[in-house]
């Protein structure tokens, strides 16, 4: 281990995306832009760069790619829900321009699925507000989204008075649906 005393040399910023890698992409489209509301901002259906192949780790690795933002959604939630979180100054995105979801299908090199669970270690969540989590929950449940329980009153910490619940994604990843406080 070397010495922590020393500044570095480099300096952390900004969250710029979130990746899922899902079994079946335009399944994983639907859930995600058709049900959630989350806005498709790009498309990559085939890629097979020389660079991917080295961050993968997997030689001639073919990815399908699409990403999402939630950016045009500030009209649906109150004032200032969006805006408690720091928002970027990286110099390639505007300073309001909230981190992307991204999910990719690996078209190529494909592993088996792993079960994602909350209380495994290394498994993982996204965490999306909502306006009225209720009537969320009515609405996905409706269109055959299963969830973990129905909306539960968080009753302690900063978040007190507020809504929150867990759903599944068609790959069995954890979203959560947070409806802040009034």
């Amino acid at each position: 281990m070397t010495d922590d005393t020393q500044p570095a040399k480099w300096q952390l910023g900004d969250i710029h995306h979130i990746g899922l890698t899902v079994s079946d992409l335009e399944r994983s489209i639907q859930f995600y832009r058709d049900l959630l509301g989350l806005t498709l901002i790009r498309r990559r259906p085939h890629v097979r760069e020389d660079y991917i192949s080295q961050q993968t780790g997997y030689e001639g690795v073919e990815l399908s790619v699409a990403s999402f933002s939630s950016d045009d959604i500030r009209g649906r939630v109150p004032a200032g829900v969006l805006d408690s979180g720091a928002g970027s100054t990286n110099g390639d995105r505007p300073a309001d321009r909230r981190p992307s979801l991204e999910i990719v299908q690996y078209i190529s090199h494909a592993g088996a699925p792993r079960k994602p669970a909350t209380n495994r270690a290394g498994s993982s969540h996204l965490c999306l507000l909502v306006d009225d989590l209720r009537a969320c929950y009515e609405d996905l449940s409706n269109r055959g989204v299963s969830f973990k329980s129905e909306p539960v009153t968080i009753t302690a910490g900063p978040n007190e008075g507020g809504l929150v619940i867990y759903l599944l994604d068609p790959d069995g990843y954890t979203i959560e649906m947070f409806q802040p406080p009034a």
